[in-house]
Formats: structure tokens, C-alpha cells, sequence
């Protein structure tokens, strides 16, 4: 245990001293995964915050009408509140919606409400229903290109027209898989949705990264998954995995991050290390997108 402490508050250091560069376009990632509890949410809030806790710009869309992370990131979105439901419907701007985090400077949030749970029917039969959030994200990003180093959308668990509409509007998807069999089998269901919304809708979408969450160390399970996955998407799975940890999931319950709620524990400096190395692939996987584009123009 005392070494486990002594490491830790190592890697925290190290952590605290590493320089986050800017990418040199703003980075549109959708965290996606049709199975519930696997940390979905929680990586979407967390990378976000380790990303802004370094200095970089960052749009935090959440897109599940559970509003989960803008409970974890202490914004309001009661029923009737201003929230990305006002978007889709195109009442209002995503300019108009978001708000600044009270722990992050560079963070906005575009918050999800109750309301959004009935946005798939009231939206089914619009002509361009697929890619709402996608126009409004394209205005906001040509009002003010330089605004943000990263747009980081939390999909809802399911595979439906919100999902849709979120894989329309990025260019990437984060996928996060639990440290269990489980989670491989619904991860074919999920490439399989993406490649289809790839061939239909969006082609330059990527799968760039994929985490494992809920990661326990003192089992053979935990590690078999994480080498099965990295063998098979070897470049995309990152070397960082997330572990189990109390104090992330007591977070959200105030409001917070892990970043804040619990800054040198475990789940604060693996999210940290998963959210360098996400930034440290940026050029790489921009280059793969302009690479794609240019592909898809031919």
C-alpha cells in the first residue's frame, strides 16, 4: 500500500508538470456506447475537466437525457431550462445554451433536461432530423472557429436518433469498454452501428480511441479484456485504463469531477494520464481525418 501511495503521488506530479498542446483544429469527439454502465458519462466529464485543467478550451454537449454530466459538472437542467432539447428543436443557438463551469475556466457546458426524452418522436419526421445538432454545431464553430480545442459530446446508452444525431456532428468517436467479457460482445453491435452511419451519413467519422474503464489490476479478467481489445484495435486502445474507484462515483454527487472532487486520487490521475494521451495523439489523428476526407472527395 505505501508504495502504491508513493507511486501515485509520483504520477501525480509528473501529471501536474506535462504541457497539453493545442491541436491545431478543434478536435469534435462523440463518447459513445450503446451498454449501459460503463463509464460512458463519467469519461466524457472527466476527460473534459483534465483537458480544461491544463489550460485547453473545451465544449462539454451532453446528449443523454438523463443529464448525467451536467449534474457532474454542476450545471442546472431542470425541466423547462435552456438545454440542448432548445437546440434540436431550433428555438435556440448553441451559443445561447451553454454555460461556463464554476471549476473550469476554459469549460462550457450545453446542458440535457428531462425533455430531451421525448425529442426522438417529436423530431422522427423532420426532413433533416439527423443532423441537427450538426447544423448548429457547424454555426457556432464558424462564428467563432478558435473557440475550442475540443467539442466533447456524451451520447445517450442506446443506439437511437439522439445517438444519431451526435455521430453526425463529430468526426471521432471514444469508445469506453468495462473491463469485462460483457462489453466485447456489445462492442461489435456498436462498430457495426458506426460503420453504418459512416457509409450513410457521415464517412469521415473515426473510431480514434478507445478506454478501459472499471479496470481491477488483481484480476486475470481485467487484463485479458484490455489485451484482447488492444490486439485487435491495436493504435486506437489507450495505454491508460481507468480504475474501479469510490470516489468516482461519488463525485457527480457534488456536483464535481474527479478532477476536483479528489484531484490526487487514482481516478483523478488516470483520467489525467487518459486525457495526455488523447491530446498527445492529436496531429496524428487530424492528419488520419484530412487523410479521409480527401479520400471520400475522390
Amino acid at each position: 500500500m505505501g508504495t502504491e501511495m508513493v507511486n501515485l503521488a509520483e504520477k501525480a506530479r509528473k501529471l501536474a508538470s506535462l504541457d497539453f498542446a493545442k491541436p491545431s483544429s478543434t478536435r469534435l469527439i462523440a463518447v459513445a456506447n450503446q451498454k449501459g454502465g460503463v463509464g460512458k458519462t463519467t469519461t466524457a466529464v472527466n476527460i473534459a475537466s483534465a483537458l480544461a485543467d491544463h489550460g485547453l478550451s473545451i465544449l462539454l454537449v451532453d446528449m443523454d437525457p438523463q443529464g448525467n454530466a451536467s449534474t457532474a459538472m454542476g450545471v442546472q437542467h431542470a425541466e423547462g431550462d435552456k438545454s440542448v432539447y432548445d437546440v434540436l428543436e431550433g428555438r435556440l443557438t448553441l451559443n445561447q445554451v451553454r454555460s461556463r463551469s464554476e471549476h473550469f475556466p476554459t469549460l462550457d457546458v450545453v446542458p440535457a433536461s428531462i425533455d430531451l426524452s421525448g425529442a426522438e418522436m417529436e423530431l422522427a419526421n423532420l426532413p433533416d432530423r439527423n443532423n441537427l445538432l450538426n447544423t448548429a454545431m457547424h454555426q457556432l464553430l464558424s462564428e467563432s472557429p478558435t473557440a475550442y480545442d475540443y467539442v466533447i459530446v456524451d451520447c445517450a446508452p442506446s443506439l437511437g436518433l439522439l445517438v444519431l444525431n451526435a455521430l453526425c456532428a463529430v468526426h471521432e468517436v471514444l469508445i469506453p469498454i468495462q473491463a469485462e467479457y460483457y462489453a466485447l460482445e456489445g462492442l461489435g453491435q456498436l462498430l457495426h452501428t458506426i460503420s453504418l452511419v459512416q457509409h450513410n451519413f457521415n464517412p469521415s467519422l473515426t473510431v480514434s480511441t478507445m478506454l478501459i474503464t472499471m479496470y481491477d489490476k488483481r484480476t486475470l479478467l481485467s487484463k485479458e479484456v484490455f489485451d484482447e481489445i488492444q490486439q485487435h484495435y491495436n493504435g486506437i486502445v489507450l495505454n491508460t485504463t481507468i480504475p474501479r474507484s469510490v470516489k468516482i462515483s461519488e463525485a457527480p454527487s457534488f456536483g464535481q469531477s474527479i478532477i476536483t472532487y479528489d484531484p490526487h486520487g487514482a481516478g483523478a490521475v488516470a483520467y489525467g494520464e487518459a486525457a495526455y494521451e488523447v491530446n498527445s495523439r492529436s496531429e496524428s489523428v487530424l492528419q488520419q481525418l484530412s487523410n479521409n476526407h480527401q479520400g471520400n472527395e475522390e
